[in-house]
């Protein structure tokens, strides 16, 4: 790899531990095969975040719509996996290995590639507010399973100590309740529990709603936080917890509040090529007949500006 690669190279691995360290989940990707001329070379890396964003280079116009779509899937199913571009004569007659993606695609010029992508998931982080027994159980119990738990002091917690994919418990059992759940509301963790009863519950919410809390937000606390264990004790109670945060983990719902919500742009079909694009400014738009279609590169663009009949007669634009 030229020495501007490896550069470029560096800097990708560097972002991804900046990532790693701020708590984002993403997908790395890497050229483990080339065929020239694709513009991706051996070791080539780079980003996609779940919202389709992508930090580095891998390829042309036709292979990076397929990257993301691809990575996005692999960070959706939380498994790696080995997809090999190209045109479809580099697939015939050749043996591909189980589990191996196919995907032709349409420009000569980007050759063909072999991506492993592989998701980076950021390990829960789990913080509780308070100082009983209970916080340091269930911050030894997190830390168990491979997750990050803190404990801090009611007076020492701040929003600044919250990230997106945080999950905030708190369990200051009447010293600062309010000011602590408001304080990690604002902050915009992806899960908040109070420890409480249901009617303590209540009190603590009507309280914040008093204050001025939106109603949004306060729909977002869960109280009383724990499975119905039944009659536990008070270190038990941490059983109770983490079984909860297991359970929403599984279920997918342990993820930043801006992950949840980010869709990306809508994906389109070339219609001269074939290839799947982004419905994006950027991908040189063309208004024909009331409908806007979308192109991986400038020559397909221009194929279609000359004669969109013969291209719109087949297909209808998503």
């Amino acid at each position: 790899m030229p020495n501007g690669e490896t550069s470029e190279s560096m800097e990708v691995l560097e972002r991804a531990v900046e990532l790693v360290r701020s708590g984002q989940s993403f997908a790395m990707a890497t050229v483990v095969w080339r065929k020239p001329p694709s513009s991706g070379h051996h070791g080539s890396r780079a980003i996609v975040m779940p919202d389709g964003t992508l930090l580095g280079w891998i390829g042309g116009a036709c292979a990076e719509p397929v990257l993301i779509r691809e990575a996005r899937r692999v960070l959706e199913q939380g498994s790696p996996a080995l997809v090999w571009l190209g045109q479809q004569e580099d697939f015939d007659g050749m043996h591909v290995p189980d589990g191996v993606m196919t995907v032709p695609i349409s420009c000569q010029s980007d050759g063909a590639l072999q991506i492993f992508i592989e998701p980076v998931l950021a390990a829960p982080q789990v913080l509780i507010v308070g100082r009983s027994p209970m916080t340091h159980t269930l911050a030894d119990l997190v830390r168990s399973l491979g997750w990050s738990g803190e404990v801090v002091d009611g007076d020492d917690f701040h929003g600044g100590l919250v990230l997106p994919t945080t999950s905030v418990i708190v369990a200051t059992q009447g010293h600062g309740d309010e000011e602590v759940l408001r304080a990690a509301l604002e902050a915009e963790p992806c899960f908040v529990g109070l420890v409480a009863s249901r009617r303590r519950g209540e009190t603590v919410r009507g309280t914040l709603a008093d204050w001025g809390v939106p109603a949004e937000l306060l729909d977002r606390v869960h109280v009383p936080i724990g499975l119905d264990l039944g009659h536990t004790t008070h270190r038990e109670i941490a059983v109770a917890i983490l079984a909860e945060l297991v359970q929403l983990r599984a279920a997918g719902a342990l993820t930043a509040q801006a992950t949840v919500s980010a869709q990306g742009p809508a994906e389109v079909i070339d219609l001269v090529c074939g290839m799947t694009v982004q419905a994006v400014p950027s991908n040189r738009p063309f208004a024909y007949q009331g409908s806007t279609y979308y192109f991986c590169a400038p020559g397909c663009r221009t194929a279609f500006e000359n004669d969109p009949v013969s291209f719109t007669q087949q297909e209808v634009p998503c």
